[in-house]
C-alpha cells in the first residue's frame, strides 16, 4: 500500500501523459504522506513496522535501554518489508503501464521507483538521508507507545505515533530536507522498487543507477539507529520500546 501510493504519484507527476504531469515536488511530498497515511492504517496490528530503519532504530533503542526485544520479529518485518515494496512497485508499474511506454526519459522511468541525489556527491548524499531518517524515527520514538500506554497490545512502530501525525511527519520531512536526495528515509521503499526497475520489462527504463542504491539503505539505517540510541537520553521519559 505505502509504495504502491507513494511510488503512484512520483508516476503522476513525472510521467508524460498524466493528469498530474508536473504537479511539483509539493504534490510528491503529500502523496507520499498521505501513502504512508495508508499503509500504517492497514498494518497498525504489527505496529506499522514499514520502514526497516523504524525497525531498527526501536531494536537499538530497546537495547540501549535495557529493554526486552523480540528478535524473531525481526526477519519477519524485514522480509515483509522488501516483499511489499517490491510488488508495490509492480502494481504501480502496471497502473502506468502506457504512460511508461512513452516517457522517453529513462531517468523519469527510475525516478518513478527509486530515489537520486540532485547533486551527487556520496558523502552528503549520505549525510542527508541520515538527518531526515534521524527526525523521522526521533520522533516516533518521542511519541511512544501507542496512546501513551505501556500496556499497549500494538507493538511499538509507526503505529505509535498515530496514521495522521506520521503523514505530517512525512510531509514535512520531505518539504523541509528532501530537496538534495529525494529523501527515501526507507530502505525498503528504494531498494525493494529498484529491484523491480530491475527486472520489469520496461521500455526504454535505461540504468537503475546501482551505484547509487547502498545511500538510501545505509543512510536511513544509520540515521534510524543513532535515534534510537540518542533517544534515551535527549528525551526525557523515554525507556525504550520492545517490538513484541
Amino acid at each position: 500500500m505505502l509504495v504502491l501510493l507513494g511510488c503512484g504519484v512520483v508516476a503522476n507527476v513525472v510521467l508524460k501523459g498524466n493528469k498530474g504531469f508536473g504537479g511539483g515536488f509539493l504534490m510528491i511530498n503529500f502523496g507520499w504522506g498521505l501513502a504512508v497515511f495508508a499503509g500504517v492504517i492497514v498494518s497498525a496490528y504489527s505496529g506499522a513496522h514499514l520502514n526497516p530503519a523504524v525497525t531498527f532504530g526501536l531494536m537499538a533503542n530497546a537495547l540501549s535501554s535495557g529493554a526486552e526485544y523480540d528478535w524473531a520479529a525481526l526477519p519477519v518485518y524485514l522480509g515483509a518489508q522488501f516483499i511489499g515494496a517490491f510488488l508495490g512497485a509492480v502494481l504501480c508499474w502496471l497502473a502506468y503501464k502506457q504512460h511508461f511506454d512513452i516517457e522517453e526519459d529513462p531517468g523519469a522511468k527510475l525516478g518513478t521507483f527509486s530515489t537520486g541525489p540532485g547533486i551527487r556527491s556520496t558523502g552528503w548524499n549520505l549525510v542527508t538521508e541520515i538527518i531526515g531518517t534521524f527526525v523521522l524515527v526521533f520522533v516516533v520514538i518521542g511519541f511512544g507507545v501507542q496512546n501513551g500506554d505501556a500496556e499497549a497490545t500494538i507493538p511499538a512502530g509507526l503505529a505509535s505515533l498515530g496514521a495522521l501525525p506520521v503523514a505530517l511527519l512525512v510531509v514535512g520531512i520531505g518539504a523541509s530536507l528532501g530537496g538534495p536526495t529525494g529523501y527515501a528515509i526507507n530502505p525498503a521503499r528504494d531498494l525493494g522498487p529498484r529491484i523491480a526497475h530491475a527486472l520489469l520489462p520496461i521500455k526504454g527504463k535505461g540504468s537503475s543507477d546501482w551505484s547509487y542504491a547502498w545511500i538510501p539503505v545505509a543512510g536511513p539505517i544509520i540515521g534510524g539507529v543513532l535515534a534510537g540510541l540518542l533517544a534515551p537520553v535527549l528525551i526525557a521519559g523515554v525507556s525504550g520500546f520492545a517490538a513484541v
